[in-house]
């Protein structure tokens, strides 16, 4: 599969099966995270992963009670541990840069046969709480990870091409 086999594959898994993930697969996955590219290398991203039950049952409680966040046999909690770096530009690295790795995880995790969806509805402090997270470490997103259960590819809405593409100026 090449990346934009990938890319058009992707979607938000919200039913997955109850088949573990392979060890070998996970550290796949979070190995093209790893691999992400981030503002002067600062790498501020961490990698929570979550197997146990009752533990990703609280964190869909937290995600404000989206059942199927604890369903999925894995929940990967993105974190950013930050020193709180504003590139020239005026935005803060540690979202984009998580955001990077946590997309660049996505496509790995396609490959593999593996489902994501990318959770932002959640409560922080319930979160940090839950996990034992040093206050000044932020949770940016909450990823299940799992096996899909429906395997097939959503036709997905998107504008079209010449809506959001400017050449030269706006």
């Amino acid at each position: 599969m090449d990346v934009l086999d990938a890319i058009r594959a992707r979607k938000s898994v919200r039913k997955y099966l109850s088949k573990a993930v392979e060890e070998e697969k996970l550290r796949a996955v979070l190995e093209a995270g790893r691999l992400a590219p981030s503002a002067s290398n600062r790498q501020e991203w961490r990698f929570i992963i979550v197997r146990d039950g009752e533990t990703r049952r609280r964190l869909a409680e937290a995600a404000n009670n989206q059942a199927f966040v604890g369903e999925a046999p894995i929940v990967i909690v993105a974190c950013a541990e930050t020193d709180g770096h504003v590139m020239q530009c005026g935005q803060a690295c540690y979202p984009i840069d998580v955001a990077i790795a946590l997309d660049h995880l996505t496509l790995a995790a396609v490959e593999l046969g593996l489902g994501t969806c990318w959770i932002g509805a959640f409560d922080e402090s319930r979160v940090k709480q839950i996990l034992s997270v040093p206050a000044e470490v932020r949770v940016v997103a909450l990823m299940p990870l799992g096996y899909p259960s429906d395997s097939s590819v959503a036709k997905k809405k998107r504008l079209p091409f010449d809506e959001i593409v400017k050449y030269e100026r706006w």
